[in-house]
Parts: structure tokens; C-alpha cells; sequence
């Protein structure tokens, strides 16, 4: 075996493909839930769009007040928010982190944790104004 056989390769590591066993720590976890709530809302535009339209009609208007009288529209229109808002939180942690607030390990660690504790009461309270 020659000596430069025995350094450090890299194609010679191990690697670990399998995103299910990557720990990822939580400040990754709340970015990737950030990007995926972000193309949910991209998907939403068309249908807020048409909703927004349709409502804009006099009977479109009176049939929507009659649908928000319904649970399950209630809870479309609920599950339609629950994106919109953690979006919202996760950006503003964002856009907090770009201004150098919760950079370090430790603020980016509690930035997220507060981003899912914020938007998991925003979304609660969301539900209870809805009801």
C-alpha cells in the first residue's frame, strides 16, 4: 500500500443516503417546513383567486356567506391558514436571522422553537375565531 493510498479520500466515506436516518437539527427542520408551506401557498394562489372572483359576483358573495355556516368549509378554509401562518412566522425568524438577531447556535435553536410555539398558538387561535 502506497502512502498516498492511506490518506483521507473522499469518495472512499461511507454515504448516507436515506433522508429518514440524517438527524436534522431544528433550525433545518423549521427551514424545510418553511420552503414546503411556501410552494403549498404557491399552489393556493389559484384557488384563493377563483374564490376572490366568484365572491366579487352578488350570489357568489351570498353563497359564501352561506358556505362559511358550514363545518367543513370552516375547516378548509382553517387548514388553508395553517400554511399561510407558519409561513408568516418562519419568515419573520427569517428575516430576523438575515438582520444578525438569533444567529448563534443557541438564539437559532430557540428562534425555532419559538416559530413553532407562535405558530402553533396562532393557529389554534385561528381555529377558535373561525368557530
Amino acid at each position: 500500500m502506497n502512502a498516498s493510498a492511506s490518506k483521507f479520500n473522499p469518495d472512499r466515506r461511507p454515504k448516507n443516503l436515506n433522508l429518514f436516518t440524517i438527524y436534522f437539527p431544528i433550525p433545518a427542520i423549521v427551514s424545510i417546513c418553511h420552503r414546503i408551506t411556501g410552494v403549498a401557498l404557491f399552489l393556493l394562489i389559484p384557488v384563493i383567486l377563483w374564490g376572490f372572483n366568484y365572491s366579487l359576483t352578488s350570489h357568489g358573495f351570498d353563497d359564501y356567506h352561506a358556505w362559511l355556516e358550514t363545518f367543513y368549509i370552516k375547516l378548509i378554509i382553517w387548514l388553508c391558514l395553517i400554511p399561510f401562518i407558519f409561513h408568516l412566522v418562519a419568515g419573520i425568524r427569517h428575516l430576523l436571522s438575515d438582520i444578525h438577531i438569533g444567529d448563534s447556535l443557541a438564539g437559532g435553536r430557540l428562534a425555532s422553537y419559538l416559530t413553532f410555539i407562535i405558530s402553533g398558538i396562532l393557529i389554534v387561535l385561528a381555529g377558535i375565531w373561525l368557530w
